[in-house]
């Protein structure tokens, strides 16, 4: 996978620099693991339909390290009671998804009886995403009464920005398999004067950088002192309508591509 490790770099400084900041301040940190399947949304298959969005779905994994307010580790105490080190965290990911793309929906189920329908069945693809990034958690609930078990979960939600690198897989089971062939795909994607261009206007099979914005819906259940399970719903927009590798050219084409991934957690507090 190629990474643009210029910005990727500058990321992580900046993140290791709000790190180094907080230990200094004397906040406490945690980290944990996730995973969960991924369902990607994009250009591939219909929009609304159900077939499409159970059958684009994929895995994510990902290292997630918090800065927690509440409690400061030089002194093993909790930090000043203001409603900032209450009820926020800062949340920082380094995570990977990959999802299998298929076309799906009413346009392909034609394909037994046209042969340009048929081009889309044999049309598949592979989204594969690294991302970076850091978001901002909001507790409605006490994190302090949460952490000395004054109640077992904590609902929260968060909004944050990351970088993603992406560096998708673009392919067809068209009998000479040549993805530089527009002939080979969908005649209403082309609009290249040369139908066998070797970078056609609709097809990206190179990798790339693209911001995106994430907002997530979850819980915590306090399962030890220093552990929390989690469960998070995960919403990430790109800014970029590459990121699956097909950027299409009718009218249909709307949004760019998103994801929606339901994640599972583990998080321990560290002293």
């Amino acid at each position: 996978m190629t990474f643009n490790f210029k910005q990727l770099t500058f990321l992580f400084v900046f993140i290791m620099g709000i790190n180094e900041v907080s230990a200094q301040l004397g906040f406490s940190h945690e980290i944990g693991v996730i995973a969960g399947p991924v369902a990607f949304q994009s250009d591939f298959g219909v929009r609304n339909d159900f077939e499409t969005n159970s059958g684009n779905t994929g895995i994510g994994i990902g290292i997630i390290h918090y800065i927690n307010f509440a409690y400061r580790a030089d002194c093993n105490c909790y930090s000043t009671d203001t409603f900032w080190n209450d009820h926020f965290k800062i949340r920082n990911e380094i995570s990977w998804n990959r999802t299998t793309l298929n076309h799906f929906g009413e346009w392909v189920d034609r394909s037994s009886t046209n042969s340009e329908y048929l081009k889309l069945e044999q049309h598949t693809g592979i989204a594969n995403n690294f991302d970076i990034g850091t978001q901002i958690e909001f507790f409605p609930k006490s994190i302090r009464s949460f952490q000395s078990f004054g109640y077992s979960f904590a609902p929260f939600v968060s909004l944050g920005v990351h970088f993603t690198s992406y560096n998708p897989t673009v392919e067809t089971s068209a009998a000479d398999g040549n993805i530089n062939n527009a002939n080979n795909f969908f005649g209403g994607w082309a609009n290249a004067a040369d139908p066998n261009v070797n970078e056609d206007p609709f097809l990206f099979d190179g990798s790339g950088t693209a911001w995106s914005v994430v907002g997530s819906l979850g819980t915590r259940y306090k399962l030890t002192l220093l552990s929390d399970l989690m469960i998070d719903l995960r919403w990430q927009y790109f800014f970029n309508d590459k990121v699956d590798g097909l950027d299409h050219n009718l009218p249909s084409n709307k949004a760019n591509d998103w994801l929606v991934w339901l994640n599972f957690g583990y998080i321990y507090y560290l002293d």
